[in-house]
């Protein structure tokens, strides 16, 4: 009687939906290369992971959470030490976005070194810069969201910095806080931002990259010790399915266990009289902090956006150097130098008090 039942509904479902078994494995089994074995060259579903935990966590603190100056830092600490398993909720989405970030990061940084980004994937190397800057935009936007003294300070900063762009900052600042300076419509817009807006483009930023994949397929890669009677290829499902949540349930044991061993804690409450001795970001932004230390506010700005600018458009730059130059393999030699500057400016914020 359950066998008939199974293929009742069966029958039913496959009257309004024609489509097989077999057709969708065809559509999902695409031929992967097989140097996507080693998880180092497919850090590309991890950050898709982690965004998926994101989501997921901050629904569940999107219920109590309460986007207004009077109640966001009280709403956080009902979340913190009194809702049940609340400080739970807030260390996975806290360490989730860490995770996030650095996978991201790592993932830009694979595709550089390997060059990845040459003809034809031009386009799909500028997505993935998109998604990098709105990556870093998501994590600033929740850091300011607890209404902590740094985090309140952290988004009064990254105005003024914002403030110092030439022609466009002062509106850019504008439209940040909603006012000339931090007041009771900032938070409000803070909180779009990073519960709608960024979600949605990441989404959006997140489809395209992986449409432009399946159109041009994946770079392939071939390395000196790999055996010569190797396939050339494995499917995708389940495969490479399965390597992928296996390292899903990696990360998903590594969040859980930093969630329980260092769970997010409460700082002070912001106070806008009150300007805290040592101003410090979240890490993945002490590269950029240290570089403003260095330079006057607009030499810096700008230098900041002429570099980022130069990364998005670093494949047409890498393509002439390769056409004009005997310096093929110049881009790992200017990626090493850019890898250790940021390394060492990053360790230099971290270590230093001011």
């Amino acid at each position: 009687m359950a066998r008939i039942g199974a293929r009742s509904i069966g029958d039913w479902f496959s009257e309004r939906l024609p489509i097989s078994g077999e057709a969708l494995r065809e559509l999902t089994n695409e031929p992967v290369p097989y140097h996507l074995k080693r998880w180092w060259f497919a850090l590309g579903g991890t950050p898709a992971y982690l965004f998926v935990v994101q989501i997921a966590t901050g629904i569940l603190l999107a219920v109590y959470y309460q986007p207004t100056p009077d109640a966001a830092y009280e709403s956080v600490r009902y979340i913190t030490e009194e809702a049940s398993y609340g400080w739970f909720l807030r260390g996975l989405h806290k360490w989730g976005a860490t995770f996030m970030i650095a996978a991201v990061i790592l993932h830009q940084m694979r595709v550089y070194f390997t060059g990845a980004y040459r003809k034809p994937r031009e386009i799909n190397w500028m997505v993935g810069m998109c998604l990098l800057l709105s990556t870093l935009m998501l994590g600033f936007t929740g850091y300011c969201l607890v209404f902590e003294q740094l985090s309140y300070w952290g988004a009064a900063v990254g105005a003024n910095i914002a403030g110092s762009v030439p022609l466009v900052g002062d509106f850019i600042r504008d439209l940040m806080l909603g006012g000339e300076g931090y007041n009771p419509r900032t938070l409000p817009r803070f909180y779009v931002l990073h519960a709608a807006v960024l979600p949605a483009l990441l989404t959006l930023l997140i489809a395209i990259h992986i449409a432009i994949i399946r159109i041009q397929g994946v770079t392939e890669l071939h390395f000196e010790d790999e055996p010569e009677d190797k396939p050339k290829y494995f499917n995708f499902f389940p495969d490479h399915l399965l390597s992928e949540l296996a390292i899903g349930l990696v990360l998903m044991i590594l969040l859980t266990t930093l969630a329980t061993i260092l769970p997010p804690t409460m700082g002070p409450k912001a106070d806008p009289l009150t300007t805290p001795e040592i101003i410090k970001p979240e890490w993945f932004f002490y590269v950029v902090f240290r570089w403003l230390k260095l330079f006057s506010g607009t030499v810096a700005v700008v230098s900041s956006g002429f570099i980022v600018f130069i990364m998005f458009i670093w494949p047409f730059i890498d393509d002439w150097i390769r056409r004009k130059t005997r310096f093929t393999e110049a881009s790992v030699w200017i990626g090493i130098f850019g890898a250790l500057t940021i390394i060492a400016l990053t360790v230099w914020e971290a270590v230093v008090a001011h």
